[in-house]
């Protein structure tokens, strides 16, 4: 089983946030997920970005894969190198 961290998309229309989980890649975007590890809101100013590092590492370590953007957002918050 190939486990993503990812985001999924919360909120209505033309509003928004997102929630940082942990998936099999072969979920849908917004459906099942394992765990849910933080969240994301690009709206606000400043961004409202909040993960729980160690669970985040520790899914790391295990081997989940990050997309892009999540990778972006753990470079630029220190949670990876």
């Amino acid at each position: 089983m190939a486990v993503k961290i990812r985001l999924r998309r919360m909120g209505s229309k033309k509003a928004p946030f997102y929630r940082i989980v942990v998936a099999d890649s072969r979920a849908p975007r917004d459906g099942k997920f394992i765990e849910e590890i933080g969240y994301y809101n690009p709206l606000t100013e400043p961004i409202d970005f909040k993960v729980n590092e160690e669970k985040a590492t520790a899914w790391i370590a295990k081997g989940a894969q990050q997309t892009d953007v999540i990778k972006r957002l753990f470079t630029n918050a220190g949670v990876t190198k």
